[in-house]
C-alpha cells in the first residue's frame, strides 16, 4: 500500500469525517422540513443513508478533477466545497442559487469547483463524465473525473456504453456506484438478472471492487486505492458501495414497496450511527465535540436559509437568459475571392473544411462510426486517419447515445470535437444526450458550462435505403431551444459552415442531405468560414417566394427555371440555418412578392414548414395576396421502390404547381 492509498486516522481527519456526514443529514433534514412548508418544490430526493460515499470519496479529489453527480447530489456539492447558502438557494429557485436558480434541487452546477451538476435522466450523467475524462487524457492534464450513480443506471444502454468507451480508450474516470437497493421503488432483484453491479463493470476490463457504503473508512480507503490506480495508469475504475436510503425515493414517493421493519434494521446500522458509536467507543471523539460540530452545523443551516429567504428572484425579462450564449462570435467577414475555382464534390469540400480545422485548432477531433479507415459511411473522411491519427480521428462502437455523450463532455471539458451520427435515423439512440444535457446544460448551470459540439449527420431520401435510413429530422431537432441547426446545400456552405460552427460556443447540428455528396461543381480556392446565421439569396424574383433548404434546394432552383419559362418570376431563399430562423430575410422578400411556397422534405403535419408559414401569418398577413403554399413529404414512412420514394418527396413539378396555385394559375 503507498502512502496516498494509507489512511491516518487522527481525531482531527475522524472529526472531519463526522462533521461532513452530520452536515450532509442534518441540511436534507432541513431541505425535507422546507419542503413541506412548500418553500422548495419539485421533486425533492434526500441522501439520507448514503452521507459515507460523498463523504468518503470526494475530499480525496483535487481541485482540477471534475465531479458528475446524480439527481440525489446535494451531499455530493456540499462535500464538494459548494457553499452552502449557495446550495440552499438553488433549491428556492432563487437567482442567488449555484445554479442562478435554473436547475433546481436535482440540478445543482459550480464551475468555481468542477462541479457538473446532478443529472435528473437515470445513467445521463456517464458519458458526460466519460467524455470529461477524455479531455483530460488527450490534454495531458493528470486530472480525474469522478461520477456517482445509482444502481437503477446499470439497466439503462449508456452505462454498458460508457463502461465499453471508457475502458476502451483508457479515460481516467472513477464511476462510484451508489446501490442503495432500490431503482425508485423497484428492488434490485426484481428489476436485475444479475445483481452484482461490479461485475458488469468487470465485464468490460474495468478494475472494480464492492465497499461497503455505510462503513465511511471502508469507502475512503477504497477510494484511495481507486484514484490511486487511476492516476498510476491512467484508466478507469469502479466502485460499488452498497448502501441504503432511509427516505423515499423522492419526498412524492408513498414508500409502500417496503416495510418499516425493513427500513428501521437498515438505520440502525448507518453510517453516521455506526461511526460515531464506534468513534465514542475507542474514545476518539466526545459527547461535548460532538454537541459543539452539532451546533456548528445547525448555525450554518439557519444562515442558509436566512440567505435563500431574502435572496432575489430572477426577474421575469430574464426569462430567455442562457439558452444560448450571450457572448457569441461575430460573424465572419466573408472570405476574399481568390478568382480562382477548382472543380470538386460536396463530399470532398466537407472533407476539405473537417481537415482544415483540424489542422487549425489541436482542440479540434472526429469521431464516430467507421469514420476511420471507411471514412464513414459515405466516405467523407477517408484519409483523415492516416493524416492525423488515431487519438484525432477515433472510431467508435455502434453507441450513438455512449459517444455523442463523450463528445458533450469533451466539449464541456474544452475540447472542439465533431461527432460524426451516421444518418438521421441513428441521431435518435442519441436524443437524450442531444436534447436533455447538450441543448440544457448552459441553462441548467445557469451560464456556467456549454457545450461546443459539432455533431454532423446524414438526412433525407433518394437513394432507394428504405424508412430506416432516409428521412428528414431536422425540423424536429430545430424545435429544440439551445441547439442551432444548419443545412448547408451548396459547396460553399459546406466548406464554410463547419468552419463558423466550431467557433460557436453553443452545440450545433449540421444536416447534410446523402444525394449531396456527389455534386460537383467549382469552387473558390480561397473558400472559407461563413455566417450561419443568415439564410441566402439564390435568385431573385419578383411573383413569389420559394422558400427551402438542404436536400429541396437544387430542385426548387429547377422549379424557378420553369416557372421563369412561363412568364412567373421566383425568388429562391436558401434558410441555410432552421435553428435560429432568419425572420428578416424571409419576411423582406414575401413582404415583396406577396406569396410565398415553402419547400420542405420533412413530413408536413408539425412541419418546420409549418412554423415558417405560422410566422409569415403573424408578421405580414396583411402584405399577403394568397395563402401560404406547402410542398412536403407524404405523410409515409419513406418507401423503398424508387417510384413510390421519388413520389412520397417534393420535386420540382409540385413545386411549379404550388407556386402556379398561389397565382391563381394552377
Amino acid at each position: 500500500m503507498t502512502a496516498s492509498e494509507k489512511i491516518h486516522l487522527t481525531r482531527a481527519h475522524v472529526r472531519e469525517l463526522l462533521a461532513a456526514m452530520l452536515r450532509i443529514r442534518k441540511f436534507e433534514d432541513k431541505c425535507a422540513e422546507l419542503y413541506t412548508q412548500q418553500k422548495i418544490r419539485g421533486f425533492l430526493h434526500l441522501y439520507d443513508g448514503e452521507e459515507a460515499i460523498a463523504a468518503g470519496v470526494i475530499p480525496l479529489l483535487g481541485p482540477e478533477d471534475r465531479v458528475v453527480a446524480t439527481y440525489r447530489e446535494h451531499g455530493h456539492a456540499l462535500v464538494r466545497g459548494i457553499d452552502m447558502g449557495r446550495v440552499m438557494a438553488e433549491m428556492y429557485g432563487k437567482a442567488a442559487g449555484c445554479s442562478g436558480g435554473r436547475g433546481g434541487s436535482m440540478h445543482l452546477f459550480d464551475a468555481a469547483t468542477n462541479f457538473y451538476g446532478g443529472n435528473a435522466i437515470v445513467g445521463g450523467g456517464l458519458p458526460l463524465a466519460g467524455g470529461l475524462a477524455l479531455a483530460d487524457r488527450m490534454n495531458g492534464t493528470g486530472a480525474v473525473t469522478a461520477c456517482f450513480f445509482g444502481e437503477g443506471a446499470v439497466a439503462e444502454g449508456e452505462f454498458h456504453e460508457t463502461m465499453n468507451l471508457a475502458q476502451l480508450w483508457e479515460v481516467p474516470a472513477l464511476f462510484v456506484c451508489e446501490n442503495n437497493g432500490y431503482a425508485m421503488g423497484t428492488a434490485l432483484a426484481r428489476s436485475e438478472a444479475v445483481t452484482d453491479i461490479h461485475a458488469k463493470a468487470a465485464s468490460y476490463g474495468v478494475p472494480s471492487e464492492v465497499v461497503d457504503g455505510m462503513d465511511i473508512v471502508a469507502v475512503e480507503a477504497a477510494a484511495r486505492r481507486a484514484l490511486a490506480a487511476i492516476r498510476e495508469t491512467g484508466k478507469p475504475y469502479f466502485l460499488e458501495c452498497r448502501t441504503y436510503r432511509f427516505r423515499a425515493h423522492s419526498m412524492f414517493d408513498a414508500q409502500l414497496y417496503r416495510d418499516k421493519a425493513e427500513v428501521e434494521d437498515w438505520r440502525q446500522r448507518g453510517p453516521i450511527i455506526r461511526f460515531q458509536t464506534w468513534l465514542t467507543q475507542n474514545g476518539l471523539i466526545h459527547d461535548e465535540e460532538i454537541a459543539n460540530i452539532e451546533a456548528g452545523i445547525d448555525a450554518e443551516i439557519a444562515r442558509a436559509v436566512e440567505y435563500a429567504e431574502t435572496a432575489e428572484w430572477e426577474p421575469l425579462e430574464d426569462l430567455a437568459r442562457h439558452v444560448v450564449a450571450e457572448d457569441r462570435p461575430e460573424p465572419p467577414a466573408p472570405a476574399k475571392p481568390s478568382g480562382e475555382t477548382v472543380e470538386t464534390t460536396y463530399r470532398e469540400a466537407m472533407r476539405e473544411a473537417i481537415r482544415d480545422a483540424l489542422t487549425r485548432d489541436p482542440r479540434v477531433f472526429l469521431m464516430g462510426e467507421d469514420v476511420g479507415a471507411y471514412g464513414g459511411c459515405y466516405a467523407v473522411t477517408k484519409g483523415l486517419l492516416e493524416e492525423f491519427g488515431p487519438d484525432r480521428i477515433r472510431d467508435t462502437p455502434l453507441s450513438e447515445s455512449g459517444f455523442t455523450g463523450f463528445g458533450i463532455g469533451a466539449a464541456a471539458a474544452g475540447m472542439r470535437p465533431i461527432v460524426e451520427l451516421m444518418t438521421v435515423n441513428f441521431s435518435l439512440l442519441a436524443l437524450d444526450q442531444i436534447m436533455n444535457t447538450a441543448a440544457t446544460i448552459r441553462h441548467m448551470s445557469g451560464g456556467q458550462f456549454g457545450v461546443p459540439l459539432v455533431i454532423r449527420m446524414a438526412t433525407g431520401a433518394g437513394k432507394q435505403l428504405a424508412a430506416q435510413h432516409s428521412h428528414s429530422l431536422e425540423g424536429w431537432y430545430a424545435h429544440i431551444p439551445g441547439l442551432r441547426v444548419l443545412a448547408p446545400a451548396t459547396l460553399e456552405d459546406a466548406r464554410g459552415m463547419l468552419w463558423t460552427a466550431l467557433e460557436d460556443p453553443d452545440p450545433v447540428l449540421i444536416f447534410e442531405n446523402a444525394l449531396h455528396y456527389n455534386h460537383a461543381d467549382r469552387i473558390d480556392t480561397n473558400a472559407g468560414p461563413v455566417d450561419i446565421d443568415r439564410a441566402a439569396l439564390r435568385r431573385r424574383g419578383e411573383d413569389v417566394t420559394l422558400i427551402t433548404y438542404g436536400g429541396s434546394l437544387w430542385k426548387t432552383l429547377e422549379a424557378a427555371e420553369t416557372l421563369a419559362g412561363e412568364g412567373i418570376s421566383a425568388e429562391v431563399i436558401d434558410l441555410r440555418s432552421l435553428r435560429p430562423l432568419d425572420d428578416e430575410t424571409i419576411m423582406d422578400s414575401v413582404g415583396r412578392t406577396r406569396r410565398a411556397v415553402i419547400v420542405d422534405e420533412g413530413w408536413r403535419s408539425g412541419s418546420i414548414s409549418a412554423e415558417i408559414a405560422a410566422r409569415i401569418g403573424e408578421r405580414i398577413f396583411w402584405h399577403l395576396d394568397a395563402p401560404v403554399g406547402r410542398v412536403c413529404s407524404e405523410e409515409v414512412p419513406i418507401p423503398y421502390p424508387k417510384h413510390l420514394e421519388d413520389a412520397a418527396i417534393p420535386q420540382a413539378p409540385r413545386i411549379v404547381a404550388a407556386a402556379r396555385a398561389t397565382l391563381g394559375k394552377g
